[in-house]
């Protein structure tokens, strides 16, 4: 809105003082307001509109108020990101399509937390890493797990397989009902990725 009066006053203040065909600045200078305010509309009527509902189904999920609060904030940055609104009628639909995904996110980021804070916590002392380091790390996990699952099927089962089953690669192949060569194009892949997550996660 700050955006709007701004933007007003730089067209409509020249057309006041100038001498030159205010008449016609001034029907230029509306047009233009209206034309922006049109393209603003959009996102305030959807966020205006249903917020608070949007943060009511969101805390019915995961029965916390914090945490709906933060999860419907990031909903309609994502929106913003994309740079579209939904037709009116499908504003409801459009904004549990993006929460639906970030409730499953948060979910996922939960239970690697956890499970790598009980990792830790079976470390001896010296072994234990910072706070900054732990969350670094955290992030480094939900990346690569958000990257895995974008893998195909074989090459993500391969991967868990040798990484988390310990099966060499014959076993991995026989598992999968493909060649050794192929389980080792599969661990190249996985890795690959693993491996570019934890350089992306570093400062």
């Amino acid at each position: 809105m700050i955006r709007i009066i701004i933007y007003c006053l730089r067209l409509v203040l020249p057309s006041f003082f100038g001498a030159i065909g205010t008449g016609n600045q001034w029907q230029w200078a509306m047009v233009s307001i209206k034309q922006q305010a049109r393209r603003e509309a959009p996102f305030d009527a959807l966020y205006h509109n249903h917020h608070s509902w949007l943060r009511r189904w969101l805390n019915a999920k995961l029965g916390c108020s914090h945490t709906a609060a933060d999860l419907a904030h990031d909903t309609y940055l994502r929106i913003l990101a994309r740079g579209s609104t939904p037709a009116p009628d499908q504003s409801r639909r459009f904004l549990t399509q993006i929460a639906k995904g970030l409730v499953i996110d948060h979910y996922r980021r939960q239970r690697i937390e956890t499970a790598y804070l009980e990792a830790l916590s079976h470390l001896p002392e010296p072994m234990s890493s910072s706070p900054e380091e732990q969350a670094l790390t955290i992030e480094a996990l939900v990346e690569i797990d958000a990257l895995l699952h974008g893998l195909p099927e074989k090459p993500r089962r391969a991967f868990l397989m040798c990484r988390l089953d310990g099966l060499n690669y014959s076993e991995i192949a026989n598992s999968l009902g493909v060649s050794v060569s192929s389980v080792e194009k599969y661990i190249a892949r996985a890795l690959l990725v693993c491996h570019q997550a934890m350089h992306e996660s570093q400062p």
